[in-house]
């Protein structure tokens, strides 16, 4: 089966400004990838003539699908139909059901359409004009030698509303697709490279069909399958057989599956175990407990949480001892060792987390450096402490901490008695 090729154009000098996000090509791509069909490219043009024909020689070239969002407005600013109308040498005419669609849409508002809104309906005439429902420029689908090209605008809901209603419907039956079928394995606590180098022997043999991305983020990497063919139940099964023989060489940084982060997972762990949890936080400063709480139903696990920036909301609400503090200081072993236990203690769960650190730029010395983090994990049986030495950059070391965090957290649980 000959594979089929999409290209994506954002159009628009705010784009190419960082005015906004391009957040549509994201969407298009995994809505195209789900249905068999593979992006190649992503390009973003400014409200340039040249540029913008030239974007669409070239993607014609490589791709049998170009979608096309933005540049539809009523401003002059708004080039896409015109330019779509010189490069099919097709010159713009009235569309009577188009019309009719945007000044039913304006009237439906109480809101008088002028003649520059009346243009929009102004469409190439080799153009087969694709309803908006949502809103007032129309959508335009050609169809040349093979070669599909669809213009949408450029604000989401009006695009993905005809992507579902319209695009998506008729790719499917301008071409002969695959199955596709994505299964994603959520691992933490290695990077990237240390992964590869474990499961080298069984990424070789993977079978033509399956293909593996690394897809590396704070704290984690995912592990996304690509599956193949014609029978996606066939396909299912051989992914979860590959994922098996996954699980028997690095099943112990694997927590999860799919779209769930890891703090869904950390909240899955304590519900069936029926455990509660309470944390400390210094260094995070409340991220991690941001995190946990971001979970619905996490009030069934979580009792809270206190952050003792200070030495003395250390000893006078958490109970640090202040021999402790002096000896030690407050980024250190012993010290987040009480942490943890403590606030376990007085919040009456079962598990107690805590962290302590550097976040930067400042209060670092040369025995301490900025990115130095204690992290803690104390439950009824026993306390585990752990060390990292991560980066210069405050924030980052806030989420990396954070993260390391929710690794201890499902670390202690499995290793529960």
């Amino acid at each position: 089966m000959k594979p089929t090729y999409a290209e994506l154009l954002t159009i628009g000098d705010e784009i190419l400004f960082g005015q906004i996000t391009d957040t549509n090509s994201q969407w298009m791509s995994q809505q195209l990838s789900d249905i068999g069909i593979k992006v190649i490219r992503k390009t973003s043009v400014g409200d340039q003539v040249n540029e913008i024909l030239n974007a669409f020689a070239e993607a014609e070239k490589r791709a049998d699908v170009i979608l096309i969002t933005g540049g539809l407005g009523p401003t002059s600013d708004d080039l896409t139909k015109p330019c779509l109308s010189q490069y099919f040498n097709s010159p713009l005419v009235m569309n009577e059901e188009a019309l009719q669609e945007v000044t039913a849409f304006f009237k439906s508002r109480g809101r008088e359409l002028t003649e520059l809104n009346r243009q929009q309906a102004a469409l190439p005439a080799a153009c087969e004009k694709i309803t908006n429902p949502v809103g007032t420029a129309p959508g335009m689908w050609f169809d040349r030698g093979n070669k599909i090209f669809m213009s949408m605008p450029g604000v989401p809901h009006e695009m993905k509303r005809m992507m579902r209603d319209h695009v998506l419907p008729r790719l499917k039956n301008k071409f002969e697709l695959p199955v596709i079928h994505h299964q994603v394995i959520r691992t933490i606590g290695q990077g990237e490279s240390f992964l590869a180098e474990k499961i080298a022997n069984w990424e070789k043999a993977l079978p033509e069909h399956i293909k593996l991305a690394y897809l590396p983020s704070l704290g984690e990497v995912k592990l996304r399958l690509t599956c193949y063919g014609e029978s996606l139940e066939k396909l299912k099964e051989e992914a979860n057989h590959q994922t098996q023989l996954l699980i028997d060489r690095i099943g112990s940084y694997i927590y999860g599956y799919g779209e769930d982060p890891i703090e869904v997972a950390i909240g899955k762990l304590l519900s069936e175990k029926n455990l509660t949890l309470s944390i400390a936080e210094s260094c995070t400063g409340g991220n991690v407990s941001r995190m946990i709480t971001s979970v619905p139903g996490s009030s069934a696990y979580f009792q809270g949480s206190i952050i003792p920036y200070s030495y003395e909301i250390k000893m006078a609400q958490l109970g640090i001892k202040p021999e402790t503090l002096q000896e030690y200081g407050a980024v250190s072993e012993q010290t987040i060792a009480e942490m943890a236990t403590n606030v376990r203690t007085r919040f009456h769960t079962n598990i107690g987390m805590a962290t302590s650190g550097i976040a930067g730029p400042g209060g670092a010395t040369p025995e301490k450096p900025v990115g130095t983090v204690w992290i803690a994990y104390a439950d009824e049986q026993r306390v585990i402490t752990k060390k990292l030495q991560l980066s210069t950059e405050r924030h980052l070391n806030i989420q990396l901490a954070s993260m390391a965090v929710l690794n201890l957290i499902r670390l202690g649980i499995k290793e529960r008695k």
